[in-house]
């Protein structure tokens, strides 16, 4: 086990504890964190949200000390200027017209390509980057890789209102970032050469200016050796957020391990893998996905215990038994989406569920 080293990234919402609503601060907050962080934190385009990143971590473990570090200090530098930090990947009624964008040539370029696309983007997500050094290696494994997006996508869901509104879905930040170019499933490539042609292509009629503007819900990064999960909403739990990084540390040592064997796993089309997106978008835990293999419906929760069954061998190996048997304890009692439409249902008021993503969002932490 070499390889399958962890990074993760985190995007946290910047709240006002009176009024509840996203409070466009980062100017005023990142000189401070990043003479205490350094480049484990970063402004993103609206002034309301501020983004973390582990080191690059050789364990399940070192992550999540990684992590817990990293959201108690953050939350220790927005408390020292009267706010709170909260993790989900839509705030319940902010609205994204009264947000304040980040003054940077960077932003200001993706605005202008962007427009309106880009100004109304006020999502939040979670990106883990596990390590694998061979890069043809890293193709084959993103080709097997996406079959199970859906599935743990379903783990994750904390976006289910956005400004105002219960959406009806469990993902809505899914289908927000649907409206940038070059997002979602990505469809299989023959090889790294294969994939490296397409890039260039797109460099070369202008397509994108920068091989990071492609999207995709899985992607070989460009800069490290690391294949990047983008397709989760941010968990509001550090224990969901550890959970779901070991899975997908999990999902790539077991494909590797079968890729070394000369045993290739099952391709199937981005057309048929979206299809699963939708419903995990749509219901979450609660639906069902479809087994292309048997051509069947079946219950999330049931293909999860399948893809849990599936990544055992290789578990143990990596040292996270412990962490990513919280997949468990996420199948029992749901996520944040799920908690979210519950306080929802009980007390009408919307503030009550950003009061609850603030708590959660410290949970373990403090």
């Amino acid at each position: 086990m070499a390889d399958f080293t962890i990074g993760i990234e985190e995007e946290f919402q910047i709240i006002d504890p009176e009024t509840r609503e996203l409070r466009s601060h980062i100017t005023e907050m990142i000189e401070e964190g990043r003479m205490v962080l350094g480049e484990q934190v970063k402004p993103e385009m609206h002034q309301s949200m501020i983004e973390i990143g582990t080191g690059i971590c050789n364990n399940i473990k070192e992550a999540r000390a990684d992590i817990v570090n990293l959201r108690r200090t953050v939350a220790g530098l927005a408390a020292s200027k009267g706010l709170c930090i909260a993790a989900a990947s839509t705030h319940p009624f902010s609205r994204w017209q009264e947000q304040e964008i980040t003054p940077d040539e960077h932003y200001a370029k993706l605005l202008d390509e962007m427009q309106v696309l880009a100004q109304s983007l006020l999502i939040f997500g979670m990106h883990v980057h596990v390590g694998v050094d061979d890069r043809e290696a890293r193709i084959h494994l993103m080709n097997a890789a996406r079959y199970f997006l859906p599935h743990v996508l379903t783990l994750s869901t904390s976006s289910p209102f956005w400004m105002g509104t219960n959406t009806g879905l469990k993902s809505y930040r899914s289908e927000l970032f649907k409206k940038f170019p070059r997002t979602d499933i990505p469809d299989y490539f023959g090889s790294y050469g294969e994939y490296e042609s397409y890039v260039e292509l797109l460099l070369e009629t202008g397509c994108i200016d920068r091989p990071k503007k492609i999207w995709w819900d899985v992607r070989p990064h460009p800069h490290f050796p690391t294949l990047e999960f983008r397709v989760c909403d941010i968990p509001s739990r550090v224990d969901e957020v550890i959970a779901i990084a070991a899975l997908f540390q999990a999902i790539v040592a077991k494909l590797y391990k079968l890729y070394r064997m000369n045993m290739g796993f099952r391709l199937y089309r981005r057309a048929l893998i979206q299809e699963n997106k939708w419903r995990a978008v749509r219901w979450g835990l609660d639906g069902k996905l479809i087994d292309f293999g048997k051509k069947i419906e079946v219950p999330a929760r049931d293909l999860i215990l399948e893809l849990m069954h599936f990544v055992d061998d290789v578990v143990d190996e990596l040292g996270s038994r412990e962490e990513i048997n919280y997949v468990y304890k996420i199948l029992e009692t749901g996520t944040s989406a799920d908690r979210q439409l519950k306080t929802y249902r009980e007390t009408g008021d919307l503030k009550m569920v950003v009061d609850q993503l603030i708590a959660e969002t410290m949970e373990g932490v403090t």
